[in-house]
This record gives C-alpha cells, sequence and structure tokens, in this order.
C-alpha cells in the first residue's frame, strides 16, 4: 500500500505538502504514512483515495510479486 499512496500523489502531479495543505494535515504526516511509520485509518485513506481519484480497493491490491 506504501508504493502505492506515494505514486497516486505522484500520479496527481501533487508534493507532500499540497497534499497536507488540501487533507488539512502536516506535510510531516504524509511522510510519515509514506514510509509507513504512521498507519492510516479507513476514514484517512478514503480522504487520500478521494484527493488521488483513486477507489479505496486500488491501494489495497496487491502488486505482482508482492506478497500478502
Amino acid at each position: 500500500m506504501l508504493k502505492r499512496l506515494r505514486r497516486a500523489r505522484l500520479d496527481a502531479g501533487l508534493t507532500q505538502v499540497e497534499v497536507a495543505e488540501r487533507l488539512g494535515l502536516r506535510q510531516t504526516f504524509v511522510s510519515k504514512v509514506e514510509l509507513g511509520e504512521r498507519r492510516l485509518d479507513p476514514v484517512e485513506l478514503t480522504l487520500f483515495a478521494a484527493l488521488y481519484s483513486k477507489p479505496v480497493t486500488w491501494f489495497l491490491e496487491l502488486e505482482e510479486g508482492e506478497k500478502d
């Protein structure tokens, strides 16, 4: 999920600062989420998904070669 969060942000053309501003968070929160130092709850994941125009399920799917 971490790779997908970062990829979705980059695909949306947003920096961590821009994401934080749009979601009313700190940039450090976004960074910690992408690094796996902070977990997202379902509500937070929904906010990220909406900002990135992705369905929540997209973030939960395993990539080829990944283990569950």
